[in-house]
């Protein structure tokens, strides 16, 4: 009778554990599809040629592979996110353009590039969490720091190459939702700003469904807007990057 007992709050105790147990880490690795929009100006804004990706560079949709880690204990959650971005285009000039100091003349065939690297470090902290429960409903507020690496080069056979590159550190604060049916398959949000006076903003905001037919592995899609807004003497940037991405994801 004792070690029926016994053998019973052991199994209770082991089933409480795990029904209330938060996933710790989880890992996503992704491919995204995204359409870039807007214009841009070199370093010398007075003189150069606010350049339209798409109407004057007549760039391409960008696609790359994506990846996320991230750990949560309790109602705390921290991530690093990894989203590359590389558009071209090729085109002969109607009219002519100034790139970081070089002038390329209409008639003028141009290869132009686009690259970013968006390095994506962000904390969550759950003030509605309720994770150990069959319904899962989960939103916090969330502060990150995007690092955009950024490289434009333009160039033609005759007249050569011009680029800029530039590395920026961008702090943005929002929240990170998440509604779930246990880890079966849910629907998480997230949205991040960051507004400067009249010189600039940054919008990033992405909405996702995980599906999970085994509790440690699944997959996922979901749409990707990024908006960003920068207009100084020395920086204009006026564009977006939006589309859809589709991955695996593991929990541990």
């Amino acid at each position: 009778m004792k070690k029926k007992i016994l053998l019973a709050a052991v199994s209770l105790i082991l089933f409480s554990a795990s029904s209330q147990a938060d996933e710790t880490v989880s890992l996503k690795l992704g491919y995204a599809y995204l359409n870039p929009g807007g214009t841009f100006a070199s370093s010398d804004v007075g003189s150069a040629t606010r350049l339209g990706v798409d109407s004057l560079l007549a760039m391409k949709n960008s696609s790359g592979v994506t990846a996320e880690a991230a750990l949560q204990f309790g109602d705390h959650r921290f991530a690093i996110a990894v989203l590359p971005i590389s558009a071209t285009g090729s085109r002969t000039l109607s009219v002519p353009i100034t790139f970081a100091g070089k002038t390329y003349t209409a008639g003028t065939k141009i290869n132009s590039s686009l690259k970013s690297t968006l390095y994506d470090i962000g904390y969550t902290y759950y003030f509605v969490n309720m994770d150990d429960l069959p319904s899962r409903l989960q939103l916090g507020l969330e502060f990150s720091v995007k690092i955009n690496k950024i490289d434009a080069t333009i160039s033609s056979t005759t007249l050569g190459s011009s680029s800029i590159n530039t590395t920026a550190p961008i702090p943005t604060l929002g929240f990170r939702g998440r509604v779930a049916l246990a880890d079966f398959v849910g629907l998480v949000g997230r949205v991040g700003y960051l507004t400067v006076g009249k010189r600039g903003s940054y919008l990033d905001a992405d909405a996702q469904v995980e599906f999970s037919p085994l509790p440690m592995v699944g997959i996922y899609g979901g749409y990707h807007y990024i908006k960003i807004k920068v207009k100084t003497t020395s920086v204009y940037t006026d564009m977006h990057f939006a589309g859809p991405y589709i991955g695996g994801l593991a929990r541990f």
